[in-house]
């Protein structure tokens, strides 16, 4: 592989909006670290942003046939650095119990550990629904722990307030159930593989 092909590998558009989430990182962790109101909502601005890029490198990715190496290494790393910081950020304020933190990074260091194992294997374990669905409540509920405030809400004839903190707690503990039933449909996944290729291999002798 040549340099200019390396660089290409590396710095295409949807790697630098990549790169450019894993610099939105540390921002992030300092916004939150402040705990104000106004820091908060600056960093729910900021992580909202970091969201969206992943979305969108995964999108100029595909469309214009920019996948990578270093894209399938980066996205999913620059995934769970921020989701990482931002659970051990919000750990020290008093905004999410430790063994929500505890279950939550167990299974993210599982899960890829599984996957390396797979990688150097030669075999892919496809992601199932109910990591689609862990991710979705899992960001929601991590702006709204951010935001953390109560906030009141008044519309015309409607007025009630909006607990933040609650409603990130509850999607936080939802896209854990499903973090545990997508960590089984992996382990479930990897064994499948694992008994094929020691089936092949034996079918080979």
């Amino acid at each position: 592989m040549s340099a200019a092909t390396i660089r290409e590998d590396i710095f295409n558009l949807p790697n630098l909006l990549t790169l450019f989430r894993i610099a939105l990182i540390p921002v992030v962790s300092l916004f939150i670290y402040y705990g104000d109101p106004m820091s908060g909502l600056i960093a729910v601005l900021l992580f909202w942003v970091a969201s969206v890029t992943d979305w969108l490198d995964g999108y100029l990715a595909r469309k214009r046939n920019l996948v990578s190496l270093t894209g399938k290494f980066l996205d999913p790393l620059a995934d769970k650095l921020l989701v990482m910081a931002t659970l051990l950020m919000l750990l020290p304020l008093g905004r999410i119990s430790p063994w929500l933190v505890m279950i939550i990074l167990a299974r993210e260091f599982s899960v890829m550990g599984l996957r390396s194992i797979a990688a150097g294997e030669g075999f892919i374990i496809a992601a199932g629904q109910g990591g689609k669905f862990k991710t979705a409540f899992q960001m929601t509920g991590l702006l709204g722990l951010i935001i953390h405030y109560e906030y009141l809400v008044d519309y015309w004839f409607i007025e009630f307030r909006l607990n933040f903190h609650l409603i990130g707690l509850w999607l936080l503990i939802i896209s854990v159930i499903f973090s545990l039933q997508s960590a089984y449909e992996y382990f479930k996944g990897f064994l499948e593989a694992i008994e094929k290729v020691q089936s092949e291999a034996t079918g080979r002798e």
